[in-house]
């Protein structure tokens, strides 16, 4: 079988839809579509964000910041799956594959760190909110956006580092980018001990994150019962809604596919995941937030106000 060092000089054969070759044009424009979407939706509460002034608050601040992570998250990933359906290149170097690798796991882990920080403010804002500005000044959101980067990358270099000292038998990808899961499918008997420790760092930052958000949330839930005006427990309930619906979609589709045991992961089920929690989620993130938030819809007319006065 081939060993790790060959598949390091020959890289790896990404299968992503060949099986089904009458699907991928229409996979090619459904991801392109989507991708165009989340582009334009995190592009724009970006902007909004920096331009009204009602936005200017710590919720928007680490909102923002998990738009440009969507940004980069899924910028990491799609163009090489259009590559790949397109069928110009289904191979990547065991370089560019080591590198996407490590920026997706650095991405990812720093938006479960993020979303941490994100239940951290709903927290204040809800169970605090005498205090919820002298709690969440500047300094310390930006403290929080810093450890979220810094989670991320520590996890990145983690899990990279175990990765290139793991031999790995064969060069074929059953997915359409180098995803964790399916590389560790590749490694050679005896490496019980490597996973083992993957699968340690993994459930470090998943389950610990997600276990954070979920005390949070049980102490909100506390807090708006004993709300006594209708009135007060629904703006309440509508400033934390957008968040664990958010909260749901990243975590539950990045569980499955992580912490399955590697012997029990399916490549095929697993990769369409991946398009959920890479491509889906990034895209309906703007449109959660928006849609349920009257301050970024006011600030998204008052935009468009002043384009279609000017024109």
């Amino acid at each position: 079988m081939d060993s790790f060092n060959i598949s390091s000089a020959e890289g790896f054969v990404l299968v992503g839809l060949s099986d089904w070759p009458r699907l991928e044009p229409v996979f090619f424009v459904i991801i392109s579509v989507f991708y165009s979407l989340t582009l334009l939706g995190n592009s724009a509460i970006i902007v909004l964000s920096r331009l009204d002034l009602r936005l200017r608050t710590p919720m928007y601040f680490f909102l923002c910041h998990l738009s440009f992570l969507d940004l980069c998250y899924t910028t990491s990933t799609v163009p090489q799956i259009l590559a790949s359906l397109s069928g110009l290149d289904r191979t990547i170097s065991f370089g560019r594959c080591v590198a996407q690798l490590f920026i997706m796991l650095s991405l990812g882990g720093t938006e479960c760190v993020l979303l941490v920080a994100m239940a951290a403010d709903r927290y204040a804002a809800v169970c605090r909110p005498l205090r919820y500005t002298t709690m969440m000044h500047p300094r310390l959101c930006r403290a929080l956006v810093g450890s979220s980067w810094v989670g991320g990358l520590v996890n990145a270099l983690i899990q990279t580092g175990l990765l290139m000292v793991m031999p790995l038998c064969g060069h074929r990808l059953n997915h359409f980018f180098c995803e964790l899961p399916t590389l560790l499918k590749l490694a050679c008997k005896g490496t019980g001990v490597t996973e083992a420790n993957f699968y340690v760092a993994r459930v470090i930052m998943l389950v610990l994150p997600a276990l954070l958000i979920l005390g949070s949330y049980v102490l909100i839930a506390r807090a708006v019962v004993n709300i006594k005006s209708m009135a007060g427990r629904r703006k309440a309930f509508g400033t934390c809604a957008s968040h664990i619906l958010v909260v749901s979609l990243f975590y539950g589709s990045a569980i499955y596919a992580y912490l399955q045991p590697v012997h029990r992961y399916a490549e095929r089920e697993g990769k369409f995941v991946a398009l959920f929690y890479t491509i889906i989620t990034p895209m309906l993130n703007p449109l959660i937030y928006t849609l349920r938030n009257k301050d970024m819809k006011g600030a998204l007319r008052k935009v468009l106000g002043r384009g279609t006065d000017s024109g």
